[in-house]
């Protein structure tokens, strides 16, 4: 079998042998024929069309591939302990204290790094297995636009036993200890100062900054500036979504408040062998608006990749030209108006490809790289840990966190209430899918959108959900919301208890970058006079991406 960097080395020396012949595509297609003086000219031009759409396309692959993939770095905790604490395991056979067979995860792991497709049927399964694991294989798979899976740039997630990672432990114990409080009571609530107080007891509180502590209005938020401005929620979660002929009203049935899972062991255990689930959700009758973390954890359990970004486009493809990015070539027409190119077939299509492209590279990731372990075992770890049943590695931060006290109080265990009945999906933890699509979508809608652009009448949920009121604070801009909506979607999967903050915020840049590749590969099919996309990146940075390359703006 040809392995993949050479494979990709082979077809890009083929293609640069190709177009080097000068010979063009047309021309070799052809088949001798006797032409008129016209038909040898429509033939030639035939050709030239040919020979530019073979260039650009190998232009393009010259560009993915310029650099080898970088050499993926782990954590060390697969290697660090036998009996594999650290890791994703979810439906092999497991252990009473729920731990995986050292044997089965080993057989898997072997399976897994061989990418040989008949021995995925051979995974080893516990006995009371029902669910299926999620899509191993999409870690293989190739694409024919944006660089490749395996190229994408991720650190390691923080290690089993490190102080961070007890850090992002309490940040999901107090998410879901604090589910069904209304961000609009955030600053007046006992339940969020507690968990403030708690939280900047850690020498680096999750979401804050080295220079000082969090607040309410940082809570639980992302870490661009746009998260930090005006409400928790963007708008692009609250306004309604024009719909063809049909307006969509962002209100939805969402669960009743105050249901948690997987807080007695046996269910716990039953859990991560891949058992089906013993409870169901129960859902109030009336509709309501995110208002809450119970609501917004419900939206991410129920979406598509690319629903939420699908939505903001229709919303701002409304608003008129000024709302789109400053360097489309139309804006300033006229004769003509975008629709295939710089109109919203581009972009809605874009953002449905990015997310296909920002999930291959979470699955990469994922399945061949990292395979860290879900926060619902991590606290199935801390339950046997302080039962005294097993002694961990655990940083003693958690151990004593006021959070993980209350739950133990309320519950009667250390288990970290889940929002969903079947718990965290059947893929590993690091990066988060959902934080990938995020990236990915959200630099496309940065690329085609005025980020200047206010936000006309603005809202904000009510605390019960039952409608939306003005927004009277300060000037939202549809850059800032966009890079919201990205925060609300990949936090609101902590928020469910699935994922680690660093799994979310870190996937949104493996997303970014391979959004980018896309906007690149792109940028050299247009006829417009055209300046590039223009954006600005999670970090911050202003950029713009023009015949294939990407540079400062």
């Amino acid at each position: 079998m040809i392995s993949r960097r050479k494979f990709l080395k082979r077809s890009s020396e083929a293609g640069v042998a190709f177009a080097a012949t000068g010979v063009g595509l047309g021309a070799m297609l052809s088949e001798p024929s006797s032409r008129s003086a016209a038909g040898d000219v429509e033939a030639s031009e035939a050709g030239r069309r040919a020979q530019q759409s073979f260039e650009i396309r190998c232009d393009s692959a010259r560009g993915d591939t310029r650099q080898e993939n970088p050499v993926a770095t782990t954590n060390g905790d697969e290697e660090r302990y036998a009996d594999k604490r650290a890791n994703f395991a979810k439906t092999l056979p497991h252990n009473e204290l729920g731990e995986v067979e050292p044997s089965a995860y080993a057989d898997w792991v072997s399976i897994l790094t061989r990418d040989d497709p008949g021995q995925f049927e051979q995974i080893p399964r516990d006995p009371l297995a029902v669910a299926k694991l999620n899509d191993p294989q999409a870690a293989y798979a190739f694409d024919l636009v944006g660089i490749d899976s395996h190229a994408t740039h991720l650190p390691p997630p923080p290690a089993f036993a490190c102080r961070a990672m007890a850090i992002e432990m309490a940040e999901l114990y107090w998410q879901a200890l604090t589910a069904d409080v209304p961000f609009q009571n955030y600053e007046a609530s006992p339940l969020i100062a507690a968990a403030l107080s708690d939280l900047n007891a850690f020498s680096h509180p999750p979401g804050g900054s080295l220079a000082g502590k969090i607040t309410s209005g940082k809570l639980f938020r992302g870490e661009t500036v746009g998260d930090l401005v005006g409400p928790y929620i963007s708008q692009f979660l609250w306004l309604e979504i024009p719909y063809g002929i049909k307006i969509i009203d962002q209100r939805y049935r969402f669960p009743g408040r105050n249901q948690y899972f997987l807080t007695e062991f046996a269910e716990w255990l039953a859990c991560q062998r891949g058992a089906k689930p013993g409870a169901t959700l129960h859902f109030d009758s009336q509709l309501r608006y995110i208002c809450s973390n119970r609501e917004l954890a419900e939206y991410v359990h129920q979406d598509f990749s690319f629903q939420s970004y699908l939505n903001a486009a229709l919303i701002m493809l409304r608003l008129g030209p000024e709302a789109l990015s400053p360097t489309n070539p139309y804006r300033g027409s006229r004769t003509q108006f975008g629709d295939i190119t710089f109109g919203n077939k581009n972009v809605l299509s874009l953002i449905s490809q990015a997310a296909l492209l920002g999930q291959k590279g979470a699955y990469y990731h994922k399945w061949l790289v990292h395979r860290r372990l879900r926060p619902e075992c991590f606290a199935g770890r801390i339950e046997v840990h302080l039962s005294g049943r097993k002694s961990y590695d655990i940083d003693s931060a958690i151990l004593s966190c006021d959070a993980v006290a209350r739950v133990k109080a309320a519950n009667g265990t250390w288990l970290l209430p889940a929002a969903f009945p079947e718990g965290c999906p059947t893929h590993p933890s690091y990066p988060a899918a959902h934080a990938t699509n995020a990236g990915a979508c959200a630099t496309i809608l940065k690329a085609f959108f005025n980020e200047d652009y206010p936000v006309p009448h603005p809202v904000e949920a009510t605390a019960d959900g039952s409608e939306l009121l003005p927004w009277k604070g300060q000037p939202l801009m549809l850059g800032n919301e966009i890079n919201k909506l990205a925060g609300n979607i990949a936090l609101g999967r902590d928020a469910a208890g699935v994922h680690f903050r660093s799994d979310s915020i870190n996937g949104l840049f493996v997303g970014e970058e391979q959004a980018l590749g896309l906007l690149c590969d792109y940028s050299r099919t247009y006829n417009e006079r055209f300046d590039g996309f223009v954006l600005s990146t999670f970090s911050g940075e202003k950029i713009r991406v023009v015949n294939g390359e990407t540079k400062p703006a």
